[in-house]
């Protein structure tokens, strides 16, 4: 966990002004930041990776980036209703794809946005309507449920996140316990279906709960081919040659959003597609090692994601008994 310093510059006699109204942080850019010490009208410029693991923790979300004016989501998936289950409050959009619409963002009348690290080059024009702190939610910086205990740590509300976290580790000893066999020392490969194949990165829920189960990532070298995909934030491409000649102990799955559905039918036709005949060769799939998982559930950086991948992994585990 990163605790957040508060700037020098707090403890000089010309910022209490500013520290009547708020306190100053550095955020995960090196910014420095004067927020609100009680924000109440916070909103997010990714839901998935700013807003779900908020929202775990019992923060409200005023407005998100990438929800439409009737309050649908910009894809098929509602990630609020997917992790945290139906009933809780959507948040009001302000834009769902491509150029900012401040004066939409302006009406929520926000007193905290918290954007990622892809959004920095945004930061000083989303200042000009509240207070901007950029948390890093990649891979290469952050693991599993990091960003949920660095936001809680932002918006005071480290005891929220503790109790999250206990009840997270009473479902992992429990399923440790009752696994057929130890998953020390064994391999594991998460792999999201887009129009290629991607290793899923370290930054989700999914990661936290199979390694703390004591799993480790199969290494399948550095990426080749197409770009990251997700601006490189969670997911890097696995040529199809490559993937045929893996075998892990476990092999995750999980289809896009986008399309052709996310349950087991579903996933093994959009991976036949780029990898025709795979089920026919590859071990994992020969010997049944291989698990469904819906991404909607699993992706996101928050306990929540971790807690359905115990869910998934101790139904996939009995089934094995």
């Amino acid at each position: 966990m990163r605790f957040l310093v508060p700037c020098l510059a707090a403890t000089l006699l010309s910022a209490a002004p500013a520290l009547a109204d708020g306190r100053t942080v550095t955020d995960d850019a090196g910014r420095t930041v004067t927020l609100p010490e009680h924000p109440a009208h916070i909103v997010v410029m990714h839901e998935p990776l700013l807003g779900i693991p908020l929202m775990d923790i019992g923060v409200g979300i005023t407005g998100s980036f990438g929800r439409k004016d009737d309050g649908s989501f910009v894809i098929a998936v509602d990630f609020i209703d997917s992790v945290l289950g139906e009933g809780h409050p959507k948040p009001k959009g302000f834009g769902p794809v491509g150029q900012l619409d401040l004066e939409r963002l302006r009406a929520l009348e926000p007193d905290l946005i918290l954007a990622s690290e892809l959004d920095a080059g945004k930061a000083d024009q989303l200042a000009t309507v509240a207070p901007v702190y950029l948390q890093n939610v990649g891979s290469a910086k952050v693991y599993g449920f990091d960003v949920e205990e660095d936001l809680a740590a932002l918006v005071g509300r480290e005891d929220a996140f503790a109790a999250r976290k206990a009840s997270y580790e009473k479902q992992l000893e429990a399923l440790r316990a009752n696994l057929p066999e130890s998953a020390d020392g064994k391999t594991y490969l998460a792999i999201f279906l887009t129009d290629q194949l991607n290793v899923v990165g370290n930054s989700t829920g999914l990661v936290q709960a199979v390694e703390d189960l004591g799993y480790k990532r199969l290494d399948v070298g550095a990426p080749s081919g197409a770009a990251p995909a997700g601006g490189g934030m969670m997911l890097m491409p696995l040529s199809a040659e490559e993937f045929g000649k893996l075998n892990p102990d476990v092999l995750i799955l999980l289809n896009s959003y986008m399309g052709g559905g996310r349950d087991e039918a579903g996933t093994r036709a959009s991976l036949s597609k780029i990898v025709p005949g795979w089920d026919k060769f590859m071990k994992p799939a020969l010997e049944d090692r291989v698990l469904f998982v819906d991404p909607a559930k699993v992706i996101t950086p928050s306990v929540a994601s971790a807690e359905h991948m115990l869910t998934a992994m101790e139904s996939w585990s009995a089934r094995k008994r």
